[in-house]
C-alpha cells in the first residue's frame, strides 16, 4: 500500500514535471520567434507600387488621399506615402514639404497609439514613415525605443487563449480603435484644409501686395524717366539758345566816316543764330554799314558782304539796329565784321 502510494506519487510528480516543462519550452519557441520577427530587415517605409507612380499621378493621389481623410493608413494608400514618393522625384518643391510638415505630427499622434495598443507591426510603419520625412526629428529615438521595449515585453509573455467573450471585447477595441483613427484623420484633415486654405489666401494677398508694388515702381520709374528726359530737353534748348545769343567775335573797330566823331558803345547785343544754320553746323562771316544817329541810336542798316550769301544777312542786319551808343555831334556812318561760329 505504501509502495503503491508512493508510485502514485511519483507519477503525480512526473506528470506535473512533463507539464512543467511544456509551458517552459513554448516561451523559448515565443521568445525566438518575436525574436526573429524583430532582426527580420524593415520594409520601406514607401511601397514600391507607390514609388513606381508618375510625379503627376502621385500629386493627384496626395490631394485625393488628403481630401478621403487617408493621412498615414492604410499601407500603401494614404497622403504621407505619396507625398514622400513625391519629394524623391521632385526635390525641391516646397508645396510637397510643407505638406509633410503637416503631416508629421498626426502621424507621431498615431504611431503612439498604435504603440500603446501593441500594434507594433502598425507602429513599425508609421515609424518609417517618420524617419523617411524626418530622420533628425526629436521624437525618433523615443519611438523607437518605445517600440523595442513593448516587442520585447510581449515576447517573453505566454500566449493565453481568448474566451469568446475576450475576443469579442478585443474586436469592439479594434473597431473602437479604428473608429477613434478615422476621427482623428477626419479631424487632421480638416485642420490641414484650414491651414492650407489659410496658406492660399496669404500667398494670394502676397502677390496681389507684390504685383501692386511692382506696377507702382514701374511707373515711378517710367516717370522718373520721361521728367530726365523732358529736363534733358529743356537743358538741350537752352544751351542752343545761349550759343545763338552769344557774339563770335567781339565786333571790330568801327570804320568812321569822319575823324571828328569817335562812337562809344553802349550795349550791342549779339545776332540770334539763325536756327537752320545752328542745326546744320554752318559758319560764316558778314560785314554790315551802318548810320548812328546823335542820339547814338542806329538810324540805318545794310549788309554789304556775307560770306556765305543770304545765311547770316538778316541776323546781323538786325543785331546791329538793336545796338547803342553814346550820343555823338552829327550822325557817324561805320562798319562792323560779325562772325558766326556754332558752339
Amino acid at each position: 500500500m505504501a509502495v503503491a502510494a508512493a508510485i502514485s506519487v511519483t507519477l503525480a510528480a512526473g506528470l506535473v514535471a512533463c507539464n512543467k516543462t511544456d509551458t517552459t519550452a513554448a516561451t523559448p519557441d515565443a521568445t525566438a520567434a518575436a525574436t526573429a520577427a524583430n532582426a527580420a530587415p524593415p520594409q520601406p517605409a514607401v511601397s514600391s507600387a507607390v514609388s513606381a507612380m508618375s510625379a503627376d499621378k502621385l500629386r493627384e493621389a496626395a490631394q485625393k488621399a488628403l481630401g478621403e481623410q487617408r493621412l498615414y493608413a492604410p499601407a500603401g494608400d494614404n497622403a504621407m506615402e505619396y507625398y514622400l514618393a513625391l519629394r524623391d522625384k521632385t526635390p525641391g518643391d516646397a508645396t510637397v514639404a510643407a505638406a509633410l510638415t503637416d503631416l508629421e505630427p498626426y502621424t507621431l499622434i498615431a504611431t503612439d497609439q498604435a504603440i500603446g495598443r501593441k500594434d507594433f507591426a502598425e507602429a513599425n510603419r508609421l515609424y518609417g514613415l517618420l524617419e523617411k520625412t524626418d530622420s533628425a526629428a526629436p521624437a525618433l529615438p523615443r519611438l523607437k525605443n518605445a517600440i523595442a521595449d513593448g516587442q520585447k515585453a510581449a515576447a517573453t509573455q505566454p500566449v493565453v487563449a481568448q474566451t469568446d467573450a475576450e475576443k469579442a471585447k478585443a474586436a469592439e477595441l479594434e473597431q473602437k480603435r479604428l473608429d477613434d483613427q478615422k476621427k482623428l484623420q477626419e479631424q487632421a484633415a480638416k485642420e490641414l484644409a484650414a491651414k492650407q486654405a489659410a496658406d492660399k489666401a496669404t500667398v494670394s494677398a502676397a502677390a496681389t501686395a507684390s504685383a501692386a508694388k511692382a506696377a507702382a515702381d514701374k511707373a515711378a520709374a517710367d516717370k522718373a524717366a520721361a521728367d530726365k528726359a523732358a529736363a534733358d530737353r529743356a537743358a538741350a534748348d537752352r544751351r542752343a539758345a545761349e550759343r545763338a545769343q552769344q557774339p563770335a567775335q567781339q565786333p571790330a573797330a568801327p570804320k568812321p566816316a569822319a575823324a571828328s566823331s569817335e562812337l562809344h558803345a553802349v550795349s550791342t547785343p549779339p545776332p540770334r543764330f539763325p536756327p537752320a544754320a545752328l542745326r546744320s553746323g554752318r559758319s560764316g562771316t558778314v560785314q554790315v554799314e551802318f548810320t548812328v544817329g546823335t542820339d547814338g541810336s542806329v538810324t540805318a542798316a545794310h549788309v554789304v558782304d556775307a560770306n556765305p550769301p543770304h545765311v547770316f544777312d538778316s541776323a546781323a542786319e538786325q543785331a546791329v539796329r538793336r545796338w547803342k551808343f553814346q550820343p555823338v555831334g552829327s550822325p557817324v556812318t561805320a562798319r562792323r565784321t560779325i562772325n558766326f561760329t556754332p558752339q
